[in-house]
Order: C-alpha cells, then sequence, then structure tokens
C-alpha cells in the first residue's frame, strides 16, 4: 500500500470500501449528518468531490469499520494487530531470552525498529503549493462544523506538531483546533499532553512555541499517534513499526519542524505564551457538548499543500464513530502489553458502547480466591489510559468477552452483589465526565463475576450444562442429512433475540 492518503484512498476504492459524492454538500452540519448515517450501518469511506465554499474535496469516514482500520495499518484481521503488540511489548519491557527462539524474535525486533526509522525527502509533494502571509485563508479549507450548537469549524485529524525548545524532542499529537479568522486558531489539549508541556516551557524561556499542523496523512500515522503506548519512542517510529518503514519527512518552510512529506496541507505558525481565546462548545466523545475554555491561540504565516489536495476529517460524538473503531484496533494492540503488566489476563476487551474506555471487560484464568479483585486493581494501574476506566467487569476464561450476551449471562448467574461488587470512591476521574458529583473526581467499580471457589463461597457450584460430545459429533456429521446447510450458524442477528439495533 502507497504510505500515504491517496494510495489508501485507492485501496478502499478497490475493495469497494469507498463512494464519491459528486452532489454540491455543505461542510456546515451537512457532511457530519450524511457521515453519521454511514458510520451507524458500518458504511463505506465517503469522498466528497464537490465541497460549497471549498475548491478542495474532503475525505471523512475512512476508518469507519474495524476492517478498515486494519487495511489502513496494512493487516487484513484484528488479530494481526496482537503481533504488533506483542513486538511493543518486547521494547517496553525487553526480558533477557532464555532460548535461542526467544532471542532471535528479539532480533527481529530490533531489526523492525531499525527499519522504521524516519527519512527525508528534500522534495515534498506537501510543498507543491506555497501560501504566505496575507495570502493565507483557513477558510479555503472545507472544515466541518458537526452539531447545530458547536461553536464554530474545526480540524479534527490534524497531526499537531511542536518541539521541546531544550531538548529538540517533538511530540505528535492529534488534537481539536477552532477556526477563529482566517489566520488563527485555537488548540484544545489537555495539560498533561506534550503539547501543552512544550507551550509551558516555551513560556519558561520567554520564547514563542513553533508549531506545524499537518492534515490528510496517511490513517497509519494517525493511528501511530493516537496510541499512548509508554514506550519511548517518538511517534514517528511508532508509524514505521506500523507501517514496516520509515516514514518520509520534510522540514517546513518557517518553522523548525519536520512533518509527513507526503501531507495534503501542512499549517506552520506560531503560540505567544498567555495569549487565548475562548474554544467551544463543541460536541464530544461522551456524547455531549463540552464547555467553552480559553485556549492557546495559533497565528500562522505559511500554508502549504499538494497540487489538488484532498481534506481529511472526522468528528466526535456518541458511538459508533471513527474514534471508535480506532480504539477497537488500539484494544487489540494493548492486549499483549497488558498481559505482560497482568499475568493472570487472558483478554481484555473496551466495548465501543462504554466510549471505549469507560467500561472494560477482563477474562482471567482463575486460579485461587480473590484472583478477579487482584486482576481488576491490577487493571486500573497497569497503563495510564485505564485510569478513566469507570467499570471493570471480570469473567472466566471460558466466556467470550467480545459477546455482550454471554457477558450478562456471567454477570446474572455468578454475581452477588453484596459480595462481588466493590467500589472505590473519590478516584482520578474524567473532566468530561458528567456523571460525577465533582468535575475530576468520581468512583470506580469492580465485578467480580467468575465462578466461586471457596472460600468465597461455602456451597457447591452448579454444574453447567453441556452438550454429550458424542452425540454432538454425529449431528455435525450429519447436518447435510437433515436437509439444514443452507442455514448458517455463524451469523447471528440480534434483532431475532429481541434487541433493538439499527
Amino acid at each position: 500500500m502507497a504510505r500515504d492518503l491517496r494510495g489508501f484512498l485507492k485501496l478502499l476504492e478497490e475493495r469497494g470500501q469507498l463512494r464519491r459524492i459528486k452532489a454540491l454538500v455543505d461542510p456546515d452540519l451537512e457532511i457530519a449528518e450524511i457521515s453519521n448515517r454511514m458510520l451507524q450501518c458500518g458504511g463505506p469511506g465517503l469522498l466528497f468531490e464537490n465541497v460549497k465554499g471549498s475548491p478542495y474535496p474532503v475525505a471523512v469516514n475512512l476508518l469507519g469499520t474495524e476492517q478498515r482500520v486494519c487495511l489502513s495499518m496494512n493487516m487484513e484481521t484484528p488479530q494481526e494487530l496482537e503481533e504488533l503488540g506483542k513486538k511493543l511489548g518486547m521494547l517496553q519491557q525487553p526480558k533477557p531470552p532464555k532460548k535461542i527462539s526467544q532471542a532471535i524474535d528479539f532480533g527481529k525486533v530490533l531489526f523492525d525498529v531499525v527499519k522504521a526509522k524516519p527519512g527525508r525527502n528534500f522534495f515534498p509533494p506537501c510543498q507543491q503549493v506555497v501560501i504566505e502571509g496575507n495570502d493565507i485563508d483557513l477558510n479555503l479549507i472545507p472544515m466541518i462544523r458537526p452539531y447545530p450548537k458547536d461553536a464554530g469549524k474545526i480540524i479534527t485529524l490534524g497531526l499537531v506538531i511542536t518541539k521541546d525548545c531544550e531538548t529538540g524532542t517533538p511530540n505528535v499529537g492529534v488534537y481539536r483546533l477552532q477556526l477563529q479568522s482566517k489566520n488563527t486558531m485555537t488548540v484544545h489539549w489537555l495539560s498533561v499532553r506534550g503539547g501543552a508541556r512544550h507551550l509551558r516551557k516555551a513560556a519558561e524561556k520567554g520564547k514563542k512555541l513553533e508549531i506545524a499542523i499537518a492534515l490528510g496523512v496517511d490513517p497509519l500515522i494517525i493511528m501511530a499517534a493516537a496510541t499512548p503506548i509508554p514506550v519511548d519512542l517518538s511517534e514517528w517510529l511508532f508509524a514505521g513499526l506500523y507501517g514496516g518503514s520509515g516514514v518520509q519527512l520534510a522540514k517546513c518552510k518557517t518553522v523548525d519542524l519536520e512533518v509527513p512529506a507526503d501531507s495534503e496541507f501542512v499549517l506552520e505558525g506560531t503560540i505567544t505564551p498567555g495569549e487565548m481565546l475562548p474554544d467551544g462548545p463543541f460536541g464530544d466523545h461522551m456524547g455531549y457538548y463540552g464547555g467553552v475554555e480559553d485556549s492557546p491561540l495559533i497565528r500562522f504565516q505559511c500554508i502549504t499543500h499538494r497540487q489538488d489536495p484532498i481534506y481529511l476529517t472526522t468528528f466526535s460524538g456518541r458511538p459508533p464513530k471513527e474514534e471508535a473503531m480506532m480504539a477497537i484496533a488500539l484494544n487489540r494492540i494493548y492486549t499483549p502489553i497488558l498481559r505482560q503488566q497482568v499475568s493472570e489476563i487472558v483478554d481484555f476487551f473496551l466495548p465501543m458502547e462504554a466510549l471505549s474506555y469507560k467500561a472494560a471487560i477482563i477474562s482471567i484464568d482463575k486460579a485461587y480466591p480473590g484472583q478477579a479483585r487482584r486482576a481488576a486493581l491490577a487493571f486500573w494501574s497497569a497503563l495510564p489510559q485505564f485510569t478513566y476506566t469507570k467499570f471493570v467487569i471480570v469473567v472466566d476464561k471460558e466466556i467470550n468477552i467480545r459477546d455482550p450476551r454471554q457477558v450478562v449471562w456471567a454477570i446474572s448467574s455468578k454475581v452477588d452483589p453484596s459480595r462481588d461488587v466493590f467500589i472505590l470512591p473519590d478516584t482520578p476521574f474524567d473532566t468530561l465526565d458528567f456523571a460525577s458529583q465533582k468535575i475530576g473526581l468520581g468512583g470506580r467499580m469492580g465485578i467480580d463475576a467468575t465462578t466461586k471457589i471457596p472460600p468465597e463461597t461455602n456451597h457447591e457450584w452448579g454444574e453447567p450444562l453441556e452438550s454429550d460430545v458424542d452425540v454432538a459429533e454425529r449431528v455435525t456429521k450429519r447436518w447435510a442429512e437433515y436437509g439444514l446447510t443452507d442455514v448458517n450458524l455463524t451469523e447471528v442477528d440480534p434483532n431475532k433475540f429481541g434487541y433493538e439495533i439499527r
């Protein structure tokens, strides 16, 4: 696959996963409404070729299914993502090899790191057109406004690139930006993020913070930038590991930063510490409008772009959204790393309906009493991204944690609320979560839905119902004889069981 946005669009089109829309559409509300309907039904990616007020097409919903997220990472199945997670786990906590095979495996990972080193492109496509000074007009970029009460137009899938003024170490993040004028935008980032730390350091030195926004990049690089795994590697190296070869970078025209050479647009500017403007409200991933916050103001002095550039965007909101699909893929990558941190965990799942981080279901190979509670507590502290997980449900390894019917059965048949539910009060909480009494502080709940063993219970547990092995085998062999081969036993329609899923 070509390592740029255009190559990915071509791949999706070849797979029948892209629709070109030639009708005139409005970036104000209309594009998001169309895209949202596609997301709800797992529909194709969209390329709007005729956008009101802009000469540039808009691509959206490219990562709207788990399959397309896998394709963006040069993979065909979600299971392959776990192999990538094993590589990252070996880099995060390398262990001395005990066998020749382990040494060979680790050597392969180190070779992958060497291949992943970024390269330099001295004639980058992203600088085919250069616009500076008074000629800059951000209004020509077809930024969308997703919801009626949103404060304005936004950029959502831009790589926001800054650099530590002391060490020179770059940070690549994906933050929301709000259009403020023809040459200014505000950036919304949490105080713990890399860009915010760089701004604080620049303020201490009395310097402006240089910043670059790369738009329309290879979705694989977006996945790398969105991966909050605590490994001491740059996002560029992550992207190289994900893709199997190094990202080609280009030096910006007016700031001392590097961007992906095949970006569709690059916005170059500076932030003066202390210069702020109100940002928001906007619809967020919780499914509500967020608040208004004073946020750093970026003043842009240069825009570069490819010939006939394509604008890539997305938007947040109640799942399913593209961010939820990305989280499902990241869930697979985390799994081997989490197993390395908490050895008893067999598998774990962050359901999209729980905003991909509010509730976790983990399965364990239970060996001793109290192990489910220990696993839940270990999960909360295993990786930083699980800090805001409100609910942890622990089940036996035999339960398919990705089948909600099995999980609900486990909770209903194995849980005594007075014994198996425990609550941790007053823990750090997501400030976007309105359910808590105090913003930023709330409780967590653990649910032990495993089979109980003494002394967790003082009575015999019921014997689970299972088919007779010989009869089951005979039925399988005679299935064609019954005339039932046309019945597909592997596809289940939940609406036939009382659900209403549309």
